[in-house]
């Protein structure tokens, strides 16, 4: 079976957040050297946090990349602790503008649906990472913000038949520049490298498992 392509993606800085650990995160798992690593082709994208750079940017990276799966980081700056989201809201702010200061007028991403949902596999990536010892949880609520918003995205991405297997979102605490802990969190950024790499891999292994079971 050929390798894989997983598209690892986080975000810039935003109003209220002028800095956003993800673009580190991102870039040093895309750079991790692991023999289970080697046949898999991992693609770093950082969003600007907006709605104009996610439905730009997300298509043309599916089409050129082609990944197997995405896997998408996010700041929750309000929670001390690792979110493994499950599901996408239909719902976005019409209160708090992007980085680009545009403020949407409807309060829906779409028409006709609550919600979606990434799958069962965010159980099994909560679980990766709460082995390395860090405070993992899922979630039911991304919020109504970008991280939300490309979410819904990713999700409508899997529904396509050329487009990725499996989608995950994970959110994650506010870190300190120099990566230590935040103040009231325990989480610094090499407990975050840490648990990003157990959550890449195990969402490799679920990757592949999805397609010998299409194979079969």
């Amino acid at each position: 079976m050929s390798g894989l392509r997983i598209l690892i993606t986080g975000f810039g800085p935003f109003p209220g957040a002028p800095y956003n650990p993800t673009p580190q995160l991102v870039d040093r798992l895309v750079k991790l050297r692991r023999p289970a690593f080697d046949d898999v082709v991992r693609v770093g994208h950082i969003f600007n946090v907006s709605y104009r750079a996610v439905d730009r940017d997300l298509p043309a990276l599916l089409a050129q990349h082609r990944p197997d799966a995405l896997l998408m980081f996010g700041l929750a700056a309000s929670t001390r602790h690792v979110r493994i989201e499950t599901r996408a809201r239909n719902a976005i702010t019409t209160l708090w503008p992007d980085a680009e200061k545009v403020t949407l007028r409807h309060g829906q991403i779409a028409p006709g649906e609550d919600a979606r949902t990434f799958g069962a596999h965010g159980a099994r990536l909560a679980r990766a990472a709460r082995l390395t010892g860090i405070d993992a949880r899922l979630s039911r609520d991304a919020g109504r913000y970008l991280c939300n918003y490309l979410c819904w995205r990713g999700i409508e991405a899997t529904q396509v038949q050329s487009g990725p297997r499996l989608a995950a979102f994970v959110h994650v605490p506010l870190i300190s520049r120099d990566g230590t802990a935040w103040p009231g969190s325990r989480i610094t950024t090499e407990q975050l490298v840490d648990a990003g790499e157990a959550m890449l891999l195990e969402l490799v292994r679920l990757t592949r498992q999805t397609r010998r079971v299409a194979a079969a």
